[in-house]
């Protein structure tokens, strides 16, 4: 009688026991795990979507090691907080996902509209529509929740603009007020974000989904910006061509 993998078994019974705890619709399998990608250390990424009030207490009660945040703990934010965990030995990260909220962001991606919210490990923050890109990307494991019907028409309409906006006035502000004082940290900090928001522009004119920035440069072409930095030097000469030459790169990468 064939037997059920190690990993298996312990995401259905990790899944079971979330799925019970009050309020709790459904549960989703994200990250690098969900995407195929991931290596033997990898952790796992689950998320809990909940309908109407959700307390954090019971999951703290489930018993497992780590740190579960308050609702609200990671921003305030459609990214509204979780926990970070050790599970049978294994990290486990999970995500409060609130169902009124993803609905609405599910619905407003669809007609075009998103704001980008702060995030810790964000360099360019997070757009509203992460939200719905994960019910795009991640693997059901219990229940039923809603996912989109493809990459928005409308939210490849308007992200990509919106991103250059901000990635091209963050490079103008770098030029006029870092550059001239020879503020390298400042310039470097400016082009990291410039060119996240780049690779965030190109990736939604290609109705890519983006659930977190790691690897969004390489799969936007955008790595050679690293170069870039790493010739950087802290005299006003440098910084300005520094950024001349970074906003050159982004402008052929995304053909703006």
């Amino acid at each position: 009688m064939p037997t059920t993998p190690p990993d298996q078994a312990f995401l259905d019974r990790t899944a079971d026991r979330l799925a019970t705890l009050p309020g709790v619709r459904a549960v989703t399998l994200g990250g690098s795990r969900a995407q195929g990608t991931h290596g033997p250390g990898s952790d796992w990424d689950l998320a809990v979507y909940y309908r109407g009030a959700f307390a954090p207490d019971d999951l703290r009660a489930v018993g497992w090691e780590g740190e579960v945040s308050g609702l609200g703990g990671w921003g305030g934010g459609v990214f509204n907080g979780g926990a970070w965990l050790t599970v049978e030995g294994r990290r486990v990260d999970v995500h409060y996902r609130d169902l009124d909220v993803v609905e609405h962001e599910l619905a407003e991606a669809e007609a075009g509209r998103f704001r980008v919210e702060p995030l810790m490990f964000h360099l360019a923050g997070i757009p509203t529509y992460l939200i719905v890109a994960e019910l795009a990307v991640n693997r059901v494991l219990r229940g039923e929740p809603p996912r989109p019907a493809g990459y928005p028409r409308a939210l490849r309409d308007t992200a990509p603009p919106r991103w250059y906006g901000t990635a091209a006035a963050t490079l103008a502000y770098a030029r006029t007020g870092h550059a001239p004082r020879g503020a390298l940290t400042q310039v470097a900090g400016a082009v990291a974000v410039a060119a996240t928001c780049t690779a965030h522009a190109i990736a939604a004119a290609r109705g890519e989904w983006v659930t977190n920035e790691k690897g969004l440069l390489h799969r936007a072409g955008l790595r050679g910006v690293d170069d870039i930095i790493a010739g950087m030097r802290a005299t006003p000469e440098s910084l300005t061509a520094a950024v001349t030459a970074v906003e050159k790169l982004l402008a052929d990468r995304s053909g703006q």
